[in-house]
């Protein structure tokens, strides 16, 4: 017999894979907590009790890309070199979006979910600590520009029309593009 905890974590679960679905179709201003409950079968008191709001879910998808993110900036600020420290964030930022192909477009495109993620300071300071990694690469405003664009490029660069590749050569583009734009070589390794 499952426990409250375990049921209660299941149906957090369905009420999040229900609103990235309906994030994706109708944006996050168009979504609400009712199509998110007619979409799991369930009253709207039920979506309720886990998130009283369209933000709080939101918070509660975008968690799990947080922590794998927030890994991947310490792991860049260990590195010796700032072309070291801007590689490893650009590999690390690039798997992530490869990893969640369908969720990281969504968050970066679509201008609700922005200004609400603009809104909450971790998720801004986060942007902020990934751009001055970046950025550090060519001190000034062209730095902070060419940061700025590689970031925004990767996230918004997968759009449902950007074709079925597998995951291997989408990272492969995607770090290519990033470099150019950076400035950056590929290392010896990835030739």
């Amino acid at each position: 017999m499952a426990t409250a905890a375990a049921k209660a974590s299941d149906s957090r679960h369905r009420f999040i894979e229900a609103a990235v679905r309906l994030f994706a179709k109708h944006s996050f201003a168009g979504t609400s907590l009712q199509m998110i409950a007619d979409e799991v079968g369930v009253t709207k008191s039920a979506v309720h009790h886990h998130f009283r709001t369209r933000e709080e879910l939101i918070i509660a998808v975008i968690e799990p890309l947080q922590e794998q993110m927030q890994a991947v900036i310490e792991d860049a600020k260990a590195q010796r070199s700032r072309r070291a420290r801007a590689e490893r964030l650009l590999a690390g930022f690039v798997d992530l979006v490869v990893g969640h192909r369908s969720l990281v477009p969504l968050l970066a495109g679509d201008p609700g979910t922005v200004e609400m993620l603009r809104a909450h300071a971790a998720s801004t300071d986060m942007i902020e600590c990934q751009v001055r990694l970046l950025a550090d690469l060519e001190p000034g405003p062209g730095g902070l520009i060419k940061a700025r664009v590689a970031l925004a490029g990767i996230a918004c660069g997968l759009g449902p029309d950007v074709g079925d590749f597998d995951d291997e050569t989408l990272r492969r583009h995607l770090l290519e593009a990033g470099r150019r734009v950076l400035g950056l070589r590929t290392p010896r390794a990835c030739r």
